[in-house]
């Protein structure tokens, strides 16, 4: 049996008006249609309100991030929004609420491990934060962010620092705040015996930019590859969709 939604209120730190709003943020689409099937009318999954939470947090945490490091160029607060919004992140904030406990899942996800699927966990928490903002506005949503999401930003993180270092995400961030179309990485090359094994891959954003790096491993060549182009983008900051650029 699943624990009362009461107790995930106190987790949250918030008291929902609507509990049927917040039991919508916990229904996984398998499980809607399940209930549809069995001929339950009203049941509506979380996606949309997965969608609306989406948009709240980059909101959120963009206006943290400004607050708490004014002097940074956009390129690093996007490296930094993109690891706080990433599905990576959610999923360990989804794993402190404890939030798969509470899912309403199918069975089919149930019986494949639904409660412990990083990106469910992390759909989760995007839909939870969706329905706070609906229920009690934006004041509810920034301290659900601030104290579940952020915690206590640290001084500024040193250009090395691991915040810094997920280029894959922060150059998908980028591309989406540009409105160019999202990152596509390809394995072009491999070469050596199976133990020691270099990788090259080549990362692509639409049809103009490009870049490619080697590696020992695909995701190691793919972050490489993604920095570099991400470098390209911010010595462009003019650049938009469909700008013509060489390749790097």
């Amino acid at each position: 049996m699943l624990p009362g939604l009461e107790s995930l209120e106190t987790v949250v730190g918030y008291c929902f008006r609507d509990k049927d709003l917040l039991r919508r943020a916990l229904t996984h689409r398998s499980y809607a249609h399940e209930q549809v099937d069995a001929g339950q009318i009203g049941v509506e999954a979380n996606e949309q309100l997965e969608f609306l939470g989406d948009a709240v947090l980059g909101l959120l945490v963009s206006e943290a991030l400004v607050r708490r490091y004014p002097s940074l160029s956009e390129g690093r607060l996007s490296k930094l929004k993109a690891h706080w919004v990433s599905a990576a992140h959610l999923h360990g904030v989804a794993r402190k609420l404890d939030l798969g406990r509470y899912l309403l899942l199918g069975r089919g996800e149930e019986m494949s491990g639904g409660r412990q699927k990083k990106a469910l966990l992390a759909d989760g928490v995007e839909a939870l934060l969706g329905a706070l903002y609906l229920d009690g506005g934006l004041e509810p949503a920034r301290a659900f962010v601030a104290h579940h999401i952020l915690g206590e930003l640290p001084e500024l993180p040193a250009a090395d620092s691991p915040l810094f270092t997920d280029f894959k995400s922060a150059l998908q961030q980028v591309a989406h705040v540009r409105k160019m179309p999202p990152p596509k990485y390809t394995t072009v090359h491999e070469q050596g015996p199976e133990h020691s094994k270099k990788f090259t891959v080549e990362v692509t954003i639409g049809t103009q930019w490009s870049g490619q790096a080697e590696a020992s491993s695909k995701k190691g060549a793919g972050q490489k590859a993604a920095r570099l182009l991400l470098e390209k983008l911010m010595a462009n900051s003019d650049a938009k969709s469909g700008s013509s650029s060489p390749s790097i």
